[in-house]
């Protein structure tokens, strides 16, 4: 079965503009392509940074862009089919490929370009985005149409004279593609005699976006990702007549700020609106696949401004150009706690990432410990992940179906009298048990005097599931009896559920716990 094609719209700019099914089927995707000129950036990335992970990505890459050619349209043609051609080679091997574009994907969007080349092959599905047109005009704070108004849309590249005549026609127009443009499109403005009425807007709703006066504008300084706005007639009458009449309304487009840096922006990073004051979360990244990871995870990675965590798991975070990302050795929770609480403490919104869930032998009790003593001002929040003996129960079908404990093996913390002591109570109790931190390098024993220990108590048949690296590329699952458990082949990245006398190892190679004790 082939894969199926998705052109996904990821908005104006800010992140928090895509819709929840642009960022599900990002998430979810084996590969997601973006177009880019040869520098090899692309803002449509940029935007969707924050749920890349494990996809294949394709980048597509411009032979032109702005630059003189002989033969443009053949080179872009060329260009189109090779692509095509590309992501066609996913799609036969089942794979489902997202290509992002900016604003939405047939607004002016060269996903269009490949949707043409193939969707009538495979299974396609369009995913609209906001558009730049409604960012400007929400970023002007102005109605781009009232009533029975008339909207045009117009490409900048337009001959003079059919703008002109199409700006002097509509009730209100937004023009696209500006750039080097700019000056010709200003041109027709004026001679349609919309000059006055026209605002420029750049690079809407992100960090750097700046809009005014059309007429104020320095076209050296217009980049292509700009629009022209010529707002609602209706719009500007009305208020017009409400000043006059002594309304104290004002316009939300005061030209106080025209062309300055939006202030609505000023504290953002990429479009993330920033919170007056910082706050630590506790994010539980689940056992290590993308999909386990939830969507409120996801969100507060997204947000942050700050990932602070063990090395080997603020890997697993997506890249973020705009986050600074701290990882430290795995035995110092801490001080990693009071780094991440002494950020917030300082305005940063601190993502402290742990694996698996941030509340069993990890992070968040670190943090919430500190917070309470030292750092009481500073908000913290908990954010529960899928855990590593719910990812192996899954794996071989249902031990955990009645009563069980979890145990650490690590004597780091707590010595190990008490591990022997909460071995043989449950043990006792004929309790199934999830054994954590099994060993390690500096390790090797404990595997071999908890076996023992149960074995006091257990039949050595008792089935112990054995899961290495779940979710990971080195993934192993298997079940051994009690007493054939061999200690060499665990490791730190083992974990091991124990069963109690009523867990069943069926023929089938599935094990589980009935519900009901005898």
């Amino acid at each position: 079965m082939g894969g199926r094609l998705y052109g996904v719209g990821v908005g104006p700019g800010d992140p928090n503009l895509m819709t929840v099914r642009a960022v599900d089927l990002i998430r979810g995707a084996d590969v997601v392509a973006y177009h880019c000129a040869r520098h090899g950036r692309s803002n449509a990335r940029a935007i969707a940074a924050a749920h890349l992970g494990t996809q294949v990505e394709e980048a597509l890459t411009y032979p032109v862009t702005t630059e003189a050619t002989d033969d443009y349209q053949g080179l872009i043609d060329a260009f189109y089919t090779e692509a095509a051609g590309r992501l066609a080679a996913h799609l036969d091997a089942g794979r489902d490929v997202v290509v992002l574009a900016e604003g939405d994907p047939f607004f002016y969007g060269s996903y269009m370009h490949l949707h043409k080349r193939l969707a009538h092959r495979y299974p396609a599905e369009v995913v609209p985005g906001v558009t730049s047109v409604s960012a400007a005009a929400a970023a002007l704070g102005t109605p781009l149409v009232e009533r029975d108004e008339v909207l045009t849309v117009l490409p900048g590249t337009l001959d003079e004279d059919e703008l002109t005549r199409r700006l002097a026609d509509t009730d209100a127009a937004a023009v696209m593609k500006l750039g080097r443009t700019f000056t010709g499109v200003r041109t027709a403005l004026r001679r349609s005699g919309r000059a006055q009425e026209a605002r420029y807007v750049e690079r809407a709703s992100t960090q750097t976006e700046r809009h005014g006066a059309f007429e104020d504008v320095d076209p050296a300084s217009v980049p292509y990702f700009s629009v022209g706005i010529v707002p609602s007639r209706v719009h500007v009458a009305t208020t017009e007549q409400a000043r006059a009449d002594g309304d104290s309304a004002r316009s939300p487009a005061s030209d106080a700020h025209l062309l300055a840096p939006n202030a609505g922006n000023s504290a953002r990073s990429n479009g993330s609106a920033r919170s007056t004051s910082g706050r630590v979360t506790v994010v539980g990244l689940g056992p290590g696949a993308r999909d386990r990871l939830t969507p409120e995870a996801a969100t507060a990675l997204a947000e942050a401004d700050d990932v602070v965590g063990y090395t080997t798991y603020v890997a697993r975070v997506p890249v973020n150009p705009r986050q600074r990302v701290h990882g430290s050795d795995n035995k110092v929770e801490s001080e990693r706690a009071a780094f991440a609480l002494d950020l917030a403490r300082a305005g940063r919104r601190v993502a402290v990432v742990s694996s698996g869930d941030p509340g069993v032998f990890a992070m968040a009790s670190a943090v919430v410990e500190v917070a309470a003593e030292d750092y009481p001002d500073v908000p913290v929040e908990v954010i529960p992940g899928i855990t590593a003996a719910h990812a192996v129960a899954a794996r071989i079908g249902a031990p955990l179906g009645h009563d069980f404990a979890t145990i650490s093996l690590s004597d780091r913390l707590k010595s190990w009298d008490v591990v022997e002591r909460r071995l043989a109570a449950v043990a006792e109790a004929d309790m199934v048990v999830a054994l954590y931190n099994p060993a390690s390098r500096s390790r090797t024993w404990q595997v071999e005097a908890a076996r023992d220990i149960l074995l006091k108590v257990r039949d050595p048949a008792t089935p112990v599931i054995i899961g290495r690296d779940v979710d990971g590329p080195e993934e192993t699952v298997r079940v051994v009896e009690l007493g054939a458990l061999e200690p060499s082949e665990v490791d730190m990245r083992t974990l091991l559920i124990i069963g109690s006398s009523q867990t069943r190892w069926a023929a089938t190679g599935s094990v589980y716990t009935p519900r009901r004790y005898p």
